[in-house]
């Protein structure tokens, strides 16, 4: 059974008061994880690690569940149920991406010391025509694309060094192991389905303007 904020804080002997697991718990809503790693999420997390029971019967009943990765450090909030905020093909393509290359890395060792795997543009270039058969986006979009995933604690950029060719590195972090599951094979089979939706449906009649135009 849950027991209430103020009676752990009570607990804690005064280290935290309410305030402190409410920001927390809302925390863990809006931004699903929380990285020890992390030096504006670190006393988050802290306090998560110590009471992660209270928290998880806390937040059941909004249908969310915690895991907490004791190797690298983290909580992620993951929704029981697959519905959540709409997602571009673009934005799910680019995650579906990064998760290969998170485990390409993985199985060759090439992990830093915090879980997280360094990606260069031309290798997700590489993986992104393989796996999708279309142009990855310009660097323009794609730092509009990796904004939106930032707020799944996805992945962050790197500035890259001022000869490098590639204006930035792409940091993919450990939690899209448990993220970027089977919900996003779902999410693009739904984007399948929208596009064959779309070409089922009568093309528009040409404008006039239209019928001058040549092929």
């Amino acid at each position: 059974m849950k027991r209430s904020w103020a009676t752990l804080g009570q607990l804690s002997g005064g280290m935290y008061v309410p305030q402190d697991f409410e920001r927390a718990a809302y925390r863990l809503v809006t931004e699903q994880v929380l990285y020890a790693a992390d030096r504006r999420s670190r006393n988050a997390y802290h306090l998560v690690e110590t009471y992660l029971a209270d928290f998880s019967a806390a937040l059941e009943p909004l249908g969310i569940r915690l895991e907490r990765n004791a190797h690298y450090r983290y909580v992620v909030a993951l929704p029981s149920h697959g519905e959540g905020l709409p997602v571009t093909l673009e934005e799910t393509l680019l995650v579906l991406v990064l998760r290969q290359r998170y485990d390409f890395a993985m199985r060759q060792g090439q992990v830093e010391d915090q879980g997280e795997v360094l990606v260069e543009l031309p290798e997700l270039q590489e993986a992104w025509q393989q796996m999708t058969g279309r142009p990855m986006p310009d660097t323009g979009s794609l730092r509009t694309l990796l904004r939106a995933l930032r707020r799944w604690s996805l992945c962050r950029e790197v500035d890259s060094e001022p000869d490098d060719p590639q204006p930035f590195r792409i940091l993919v972090r450990p939690a899209i192991v448990e993220i970027a599951g089977p919900q996003w094979l779902q999410r693009l089979d739904q984007h399948n389905t929208d596009d064959d939706d779309d070409a089922d449906e009568p093309a528009p009649r040409a404008t006039e303007d239209e019928d001058d135009v040549p092929a």
